[in-house]
């Protein structure tokens, strides 16, 4: 009786484990998923801010989602062989951004930029006095003077790009990413102990099982050799 009751109490816990797994597994880890990505900076465009071989975490957001001083991960056609880049937004549809190469302005406010590497001169690019097009962003790199941002390309709709060509947002830290991909984990832990308790469960019930069937029953069940020594 105590290892039936033993397989039915681990066939109990595996009913609330595996499903309370699944629901982690499917809503933390798929939310993960479906919501960031990682990647690893390949250019010096971001420094100091982000460097060469550091690896992030990038939200996926819509394009209404994109505020101005964001750090974007994009894919421009016809700009950086096709691969997307790390930019920050400068300007959004409908913004006047000028730019005098020490400082920028948008919509007449001086923007402040801490993040802007300091002290080297960009003799490529010259001032600049743009209205950023409805829909799209004008972006820069915080190494001014090793980007190849929106500066280079304001012939083309002021060097704007389509909002629609931002693949997700560079995330400050880890905190929020590795909530759901911890619950994730979590979910896969659970799931796979509560199949093992599952399957343990059903392997006492039947141990009991035979046990039971092997233990003899009724008048029948004594020895034959007492009846005769009676």
């Amino acid at each position: 009786m105590r290892q039936r009751g033993a397989g039915g109490g681990l066939r109990v816990a595996a009913g609330v484990l595996v499903p309370l797994g699944l629901i982690l597994a499917l809503g933390g880890g798929g939310y993960f998923l479906t919501h960031y990505r990682g990647v690893t900076v390949m250019s010096q465009a971001m420094e100091p801010t982000y460097r060469v071989g550091e690896r992030l975490v990038v939200e996926r957001v819509d394009a209404d989602e994109v505020r101005r001083g964001d750090v974007v991960l994009v894919r421009v056609p016809g700009r950086a062989m096709g691969r997307p880049v790390l930019q920050r937004v400068i300007g959004m549809g409908g913004d006047h951004v000028v730019g005098d190469g020490d400082r920028i302005t948008v919509n007449g406010k001086p923007v402040d930029e801490p993040y802007v590497r300091r002290g080297e001169a960009d003799p490529a690019t010259g001032p600049y006095d743009v209205r950023v097009p409805a829909g799209r962003l004008f972006l820069l790199g915080d190494h001014r003077a090793n980007s190849y941002d929106s500066r280079y390309f304001l012939d083309d709709q002021s060097g704007s790009v389509a909002a629609s060509g931002v693949l997700g947002r560079a995330q400050e830290g880890f905190a929020v990413p590795a909530v759901w991909g911890t619950l994730g984990v979590l979910g896969v832990v659970l799931t796979l102990v509560g199949t093992g308790l599952g399957i343990g469960g059903y392997a006492a019930g039947r141990s009991a099982r035979r046990s039971l069937a092997a233990v003899p029953h009724g008048p029948w069940s004594e020895p034959v050799s007492r009846g005769l020594a009676d």
